[in-house]
C-alpha cells in the first residue's frame, strides 16, 4: 500500500507540473537540459517530483522480498535518483553561475528537502541491512574490481553517515545535516552580497597612474553601467582589483581595494559570516563526535588518501618551511624596491612593506629581473585562443576533438557549448563554458557535472554534460577578453577537471568522473596547468589579438625563466589557508570561539609574515564553509606533489606528448573513483610520487 501511495503522489506531482521541461525527457540535441524553456516556477515542482520518485525507487529496493544481491540492492541503489540528478544538475549550476534572489529563496526550500531525502536513505535501517548483507558476502560473489569498489563505497557511505548510530543519534544527525545545509547556503549568499555591494568609484584619473589602459577602460565601462559616467568603478572581484594591486602607483587605492576584498562578510552587518562560522563549527564538531571522532578533521579525512589530521599536518609543515623561507627572501627583495621609492619621493606612508605593496613591487621586480611585463603578455592571451590551446593539448594527448555547437539551449547568452568526440568519432561528452563575471555568479572558477556519465541496465553508455565556469575579464568596447597569466592557468586547471569528467568510463554514476578522494581530485586539473606555458603549447594559441603574430621566442624564454618567480609568496599564501582550514577542523569545541582572534592565533602559530595575507580569510572562505572542502584545502598541495611527479613522467621521455605515457594517464582519468587512488597512481607511474619534483618546480631546491 505504501508503495502504491508513493507512486500516486508522483503521478499527481507530474500532472501538476505538466510540460515541466525539467521532468520531460529532453528532446534537445544530445539530451542536454532545455535551458531556454526552464522557468523559475518549474524548479520547486520538479524537485518535489524527483524526490518523490527517488523515495519510491528506494522503497522498491527495501520491499523486495528476494534475498539481497549485488544487482537488486547495490546496483539498484546506485541507479536511483536519475531524475533528481537531472533537476539538481540544472538548478545548482544556474544558482551558482547566474543566480538571483528568487533562486536563493527556492534553494532555501530545496536544501532541507534534499538533506531529509539523503538522511532518509542513509539512515533507513532496512535498506542498510540489505547493503550490509551484500557487503559481508562480497568476497564470495565473484565481483570484478569496480563492482567490489561499489559495494565497499556504498557500505562506507552508510556507515560513515550514521547507519550504525542508535536511533536517538540518528535523529540528531538529521537535524545537524539540515541546519548545516542552510548555513552553507547563507554563508555563500553573504559573500556574494558583500562582493556585489562594495563599490569604489574613482573620480580623478590621476589616482590611476600606472594602471594599464585596458584596466582603466574596463573600470570606466563598469562605472558607466552603474550610472557614473566619467568615473572608474572598482569592486572586490579579482578581475577588477588585481590590475590595481599590480600596477597602480596609488598606494592608498591599493590598500583600499585589498582591504575591501579581504574583509568581506566581516563587518558586523546583516551579511557578517562570523556567527555562521561559529555555528557551522559547533555542528561539525558535534557531528564528528557522534561518530566517535575527536574532531571534524579526522572524521572527514578517514576516506581520503591522507587518512588523519596528523598526516596532513606533517605534510603541510614539510612544504611550509621551504615556502616561508623563500617568501622571506622575496619580501626582503621587495622591501629594497620600496625603500628606493621612498628615498626618491615616489612613495608615501609606511616604510615597511605591506600586503597591498606585494603585487605592485613583485611586478616591478619581475620586469627588472626578467624584463617580463604581464601587460606585454596579455595581448597574446585572448580568451578564445587560450581555450583553443587547452583543447589542442587534449587533442595531442588523447586524440579528442572539439566542435562548437550553435543554437544550443543555454541559461545565459554568454555561455558556449562544445561537442567532444574521440579520435574514432564516438561521443565523449558535451562541454559548456561560462567565463565572465555577473552579479548572480559566485566568485572563483569551477567545474561541475550537469549530467553524469554512467552505463544503464541496458548497457547504454550515457555520456556526461560538463561545465567550466570562470570570472575572467569581460570584453570591452576596444578589446576582447585578454587574460592574465593566472587566468590562463585557471582556464587550463578547470579544463583538466572537465577532462576528468568527460573521459570517465565507469559503469556506476557514484564512481564516475571526479567522484574520487578530495586529495586526488585536483591531480587532473593541476596536471593540465603544466602545459599552459610549455613553449610548444604557447605557439599553438598565443597569438597577438591585433596582429595575429605568434608569441615571440624571447617572450616565451622570459616566461620560462620566470617560472619559479614569486613562488614563495604563492605557496605561502596557499599553505596558510590550508593550515588555517586544518586548525578550524581540529577544534574539539567551538565554545568561546572568536573567529578573528582564532585566525590571528593560527597565523602567529604558523609564523606567517606580516607582508602576506592568507589567501582566504575565514568570512569569505567558500571552499571550507560552502563547497565541501572542509579539512580538505590541503588537497591542492597534496595533488600538486602528484601532478609535478606525473608531468615529470612525460619530461623523462623527452616528449611532453609521449603517446605511451599519455595512454597510461588517460587510463587513470577514465577510471574515476572505480579503484583506490594510490593504486591508480602507482599503476600509472610505476612508483609513489616523489615530493622533490614539486619543490624543484617551485625553485625551492636544485
Amino acid at each position: 500500500m505504501k508503495k502504491c501511495l508513493i507512486f500516486s503522489i508522483i503521478a499527481m506531482s507530474l500532472l501538476a507540473c505538466n510540460h515541466n521541461p525539467l521532468l520531460d525527457q529532453p528532446s534537445t540535441p544530445y539530451g542536454v537540459p532545455a535551458f531556454d524553456q526552464i522557468k523559475l516556477e518549474h524548479y520547486l515542482p520538479a524537485f518535489e517530483a524527483a524526490i518523490a520518485e527517488q523515495k519510491a525507487e528506494v522503497a522498491a529496493i527495501v520491499n523486495n522480498p528476494d534475498e539481497p544481491t549485488f544487482e537488486n540492492t547495490i546496483v539498484a541503489l546506485d541507479r536511483t535518483g536519475m531524475l533528481l540528478e537531472r533537476v539538481s544538475g540544472v538548478f545548482f549550476n544556474v544558482l551558482e553561475a547566474d543566480g538571483n534572489d528568487e533562486m536563493n529563496e527556492i534553494a532555501e526550500k530545496v536544501y532541507p528537502m534534499i538533506s531529509e531525502l539523503n538522511d532518509g536513505i542513509i539512515l533507513n535501517d532496512s535498506l542498510f541491512q540489505r547493503v550490509k548483507f551484500v557487503y559481508e558476502q562480497r568476497e564470495q560473489l565473484g565481483l570484478n574490481p569496480e563492482q567490489m569498489r561499489l559495494v565497499t563505497e556504498t557500505y562506507k557511505s552508510f556507515a560513515d553517515n550514521g547507519a550504525n548510530l542508535p536511533a536517538d543519534k540518528k535523529e540528531r544527525l538529521k537535524a545537524i545535516n539540515q541546519e548545516l545545509s542552510l548555513l552553507s547556503l547563507q554563508f555563500g549568499n553573504n559573500v556574494v552580497a558583500e562582493t556585489n555591494s562594495c563599490q569604489f568609484f574613482v573620480t580623478d584619473e590621476a589616482q590611476l597612474a600606472g594602471l594599464p589602459e585596458s584596466a582603466k577602460a574596463a573600470a570606466a565601462e563598469e562605472a558607466a553601467a552603474a550610472g557614473h559616467p566619467g568615473e572608474w568603478l572598482f569592486t572586490p572581484k579579482r578581475t577588477s582589483f588585481t590590475p590595481v594591486l599590480q600596477y597602480c602607483e596609488n598606494r592608498e587605492l591599493r590598500k583600499q581595494l585589498l582591504m575591501d576584498y579581504t574583509t568581506r562578510a566581516n563587518h558586523d552587518n546583516e551579511h557578517d559570516n562570523k556567527a555562521v562560522i561559529i555555528r557551522e563549527m559547533e555542528l561539525r564538531i558535534e557531528k564528528a563526535q557522534l561518530f566517535g571522532y575527536e574532531n571534524p578533521a579526522d572524521y572527514i579525512l578517514a576516506d581520503c588518501m591522507a587518512k588523519d589530521h596528523q598526516t596532513v599536518d606533517a605534510f603541510l609543515a614539510s612544504v611550509w618551511a621551504p615556502s616561508l623561507e623563500a617568501a622571506k627572501r622575496e619580501a626582503a627583495a621587495l622591501q629594497e624596491l620600496l625603500n628606493e621609492d621612498i628615498a626618491n619621493g615616489q612613495c608615501q606612508g609606511e616604510s615597511q612593506l605591506q600586503p597591498w605593496d606585494w603585487w605592485y613591487y613583485a611586478e616591478k621586480l619581475r620586469r627588472a629581473k626578467y624584463a617580463l611585463d604581464e601587460e606585454e603578455l596579455k595581448p597574446y592571451f585572448e580568451l578564445s585562443n587560450v581555450r583553443k590551446g587547452a583543447f589542442g593539448v587534449a587533442t595531442k594527448l588523447y586524440g579528442l576533438q572539439f566542435e562548437k555547437l550553435e543554437n544550443m539551449p543555454v541559461y545565459n547568452p554568454e555561455v558556449e557549448v562544445f561537442k567532444v568526440t574521440d579520435a574514432d568519432g564516438s561521443l565523449i561528452g558535451i562541454l559548456y563554458t561560462d567565463y565572465f563575471p555577473r552579479a548572480g555568479k559566485r566568485p572563483g572558477a569551477w567545474m561541475n557535472n550537469i549530467l553524469p556519465q554512467y552505463i544503464d541496465a541496458e548497457g547504454v553508455d550515457h555520456r556526461p554534460v560538463i561545465i567550466n565556469v570562470g570570472n575572467f575579464n569581460k570584453p570591452t568596447a576596444g578589446n576582447p577578453s585578454l587574460l592574465s597569466m593566472d587566468d590562463v592557468e585557471t582556464l587550463f586547471h578547470e579544463f583538466g577537471h572537465a577532462l576528468h569528467g568527460l573521459m570517465s568510463k565507469a559503469h556506476y554514476k557514484s564512481l564516475a568522473g571526479t567522484n574520487t578522494p578530495r586529495d586526488f581530485v585536483e591531480l587532473p586539473s593541476q596536471f593540465m596547468e603544466n602545459y599552459a606555458y610549455a613553449p610548444e603549447v604557447l605557439k599553438t594559441y598565443a597569438f597577438h589579438y591585433q596582429t595575429g603574430e605568434v608569441i615571440p621566442d624571447e617572450l616565451i624564454e622570459k616566461i620560462n625563466k620566470a617560472a619559479a618567480f614569486n613562488q614563495g609568496f604563492v605557496t605561502t599564501e596557499l599553505l596558510s589557508a590550508s593550515i588555517l582550514d586544518m586548525d578550524f577542523h581540529e577544534l574539539t569545541t567551538a565554545e568561546g570561539l572568536d573567529v578573528n582572534a582564532f585566525e590571528k592565533a593560527s597565523l602567529e602559530k604558523m609564523g606567517m609574515i606580516d607582508e602576506i595575507i592568507v589567501r582566504y580569510r575565514p568570512t569569505f572562505y567558500n571552499h571550507i564553509f560552502t563547497t565541501g572542502y572542509e579539512a580538505g584545502y590541503y588537497s591542492y598541495t597534496w595533488s600538486a606533489v602528484l601532478d609535478a611527479d606525473a608531468f615529470a613522467a612525460f619530461k623523462e621521455t623527452g616528449d611532453l606528448f609521449d603517446a605511451e605515457t599519455a595512454k597510461r594517464f588517460r587510463h587513470l582519468l577514465e577510471q574515476g573513483g572505480t579503484r583506490d587512488a594510490q593504486e591508480l597512481y602507482i599503476e600509472f607511474r610505476g612508483k609513489e610520487a616523489d615530493p622533490n619534483n614539486l619543490l624543484r618546480r617551485k625553485g625551492f631546491i636544485d
